[in-house]
């Protein structure tokens, strides 16, 4: 491997190369053959000898993928992905059910989350600019492929939520004055906010919440712990408007 390469390898660990590269690193046998099969291109795979054959593949030595890595344990291929861009189509918020995250920044719970958006058949996440970036590598790992599958949009979030709740689109949102959520109507379509893992919702995005929501906890009385995890509280939440339409 040349030292360019390396260094541009290196580089895409930081949001700003990404954007300016237009490339994001996957790391991993299985997550690399599932990109090739997608609509997705590759641009390069750097992978140890037999692991991968094509014109796009080169060969490189366990020590050069340690160098290259930007997991803490190293594997065994790594490729180099054009970052798709997605158009959000105003029908979509219409007709099928959408997740909304309000500053969401840790990575690994961005990751998580668009795991289970592709697990509950969301097919697009709203997020506010300041969320952490779904081409990170921490978040592709943690989204074990469902990046692939589930669009994920960068938004001025109150802004497109405020045009949402003027079509008439029903908004829900967790917080602890909320009504329990499993005694509250829920609709088969809609968009789900979730907020930051330390302040919640922002009142700006609050503003444009149309039903609020609580996860009681049980008993309702007990002394628990003070909140959820993001990423938790957003598979409880999924989970039961899903288990609504099988009523």
């Amino acid at each position: 491997m040349t030292k360019a390469e390396i260094q541009l390898i290196r580089s895409l660990n930081d949001k700003r190369s990404r954007l300016e590269q237009g490339l994001f690193v996957a790391e991993g046998e299985k997550l690399i053959e599932e990109i090739r099969s997608s609509h997705l291109r590759v641009r390069k795979i750097y992978a140890l000898e037999g692991l991968f054959s094509g014109a796009d593949v080169a060969c490189v030595t366990p020590k050069e993928m340690e160098r290259i890595s930007l997991l803490k344990t190293p594997s065994k291929a790594l490729a180099l992905v054009e970052i798709p861009r997605h158009t959000l189509q105003a029908r979509a918020l219409k007709t099928g059910l959408t997740l909304a995250l309000d500053e969401v920044q840790n990575p690994g719970n961005l990751g998580t989350i668009i795991r289970l958006a592709d697990w509950f058949g969301i097919e697009d996440i709203l997020c506010s600019t300041d969320s952490a970036d779904c081409f990170n590598p921490k978040v592709v790992q943690a989204t074990m492929g469902a990046i692939l599958r589930v669009r994920v949009h960068y938004v001025n979030l109150a802004e497109e939520l405020q045009k949402a709740s003027q079509a008439g689109i029903p908004i829900y949102g967790t917080f602890l004055e909320g009504t329990p959520l499993y005694t509250t109507d829920l609709t088969p379509t809609g968009i789900i906010v979730m907020g930051n893992e330390g302040r919640g919702i922002s009142a700006e995005v609050a503003a444009t919440v149309s039903h609020k929501l609580l996860i009681p906890p049980y008993p309702v009385d007990r002394r628990s712990s003070e909140s959820l995890n993001v990423a938790m509280a957003t598979g409880i939440i999924c989970s039961e408007f899903r288990r609504r339409l099988l009523e």
